[in-house]
């Protein structure tokens, strides 16, 4: 029972992290129907940005503003240079250009840091473990991760539903050109909420610092996963960027640590090892084909 509830919780920090990168990734792609696979290298820039000042520093929460204004900074001059040329052109050219802009902030890193992976300090405040329940220590740093990314939710939530700001956003994910008509400044609104998509790829990117490894091509990594949970959560909605993020950390998290063990109660032990670490790997993307199955454009509508 103390293990089932320790992989749950890590499970819902993976869930958050990736509800961070979609979050940001659902609205770019809901409102300017832009695919944008450089999203990745803005949480590598947001985490190596922020360790690095962390490190020159010695203190953890004086990266947190350099990472998400490095973040933020490198999703305006994207969305200025290269997105905007692209609101007219097919997808494919925007997964070309977006591609190139991954193998140029890779070749950037490399110059500036070296290959070699870069750890980040533990904040001296939540270096240790919090006893959750008798016999159940966590670490204390997972938890302000999931504590943070639900203030994130909470706040996003707000924002989208209560202000004039979420109004536009919401209405441009549902009919763009109607915003444009209404004279609103849609140039300026793709320009803000590519910002903000960036900045919590940044937020998401230097809080794994901690916990992952900050290397060069870790945006990649996670990326497929976070297009995953905009695609089942519903491309253009915040509510199923959290619903999916947290369903799909919970179940891959789960999948990986207990599917081989159970295996091994019907077959032999490598066998079992090496089929639950196949269908583990796959079940996210089993799960979104049957939610496709059942619902092709996801879980929510787009702006809710």
């Amino acid at each position: 029972m103390i293990l089932v509830l320790e992989q749950l919780l890590n499970g819902l920090q993976y869930g958050v992290m990736l509800f961070l990168l979609a979050a940001g990734l659902t609205l770019i792609f809901g409102i300017m129907g832009v695919i944008n696979l450089a999203h990745g290298s803005l949480y590598m820039l947001g985490a190596y940005a922020g360790t690095w000042v962390a490190m020159q520093t010695g203190n953890f929460w004086l990266g947190l503003p350099a990472a998400l204004i490095v973040a933020a900074l490198a999703g305006f001059a994207i969305e200025t240079v290269v997105v905007r040329r692209l609101y007219a052109r097919d997808h494919l050219d925007q997964v070309l250009a977006t591609f190139g802009l991954i193998l140029v902030f890779n070749q950037l890193i490399i110059l500036m840091f070296g290959r070699q992976p870069v750890y980040t300090q533990l904040p001296s405040a939540f270096s240790g473990s919090i006893e959750i329940i008798p016999g159940l220590p966590y670490p204390a740093y997972r938890l302000l991760i999931i504590a943070v990314g639900l203030a994130v939710a909470v706040g996003l939530y707000l924002v989208i539903n209560k202000t004039r700001l979420g109004m536009l956003v919401r209405a441009g994910s549902t009919n763009r050109e109607m915003v444009r008509a209404l004279g609103v400044d849609i140039r300026m609104l793709y320009t803000l909420v590519f910002g903000l998509g960036a900045l919590l790829a940044g937020l998401a990117g230097y809080m794994a610092g901690p916990v992952l490894a900050v290397q060069v091509g870790m945006g990649e990594q996670i990326l497929l996963s976070t297009f995953v949970v905009v695609v089942i959560g519903g491309v253009g909605s915040i509510k199923g960027a959290f619903v999916a993020g947290i369903a799909l950390g919970v179940i891959d998290t789960m999948l990986r640590a207990f599917l081989p063990g159970m295996l091994r109660q019907v077959m032999a032990g490598p066998e079992a090892d090496a089929l639950g670490i196949g269908i583990s790997s796959m079940g996210i993307y089993l799960l979104m084909a049957l939610v496709l199955l059942i619902r092709p454009k996801g879980l929510f509508a787009a702006g809710s």
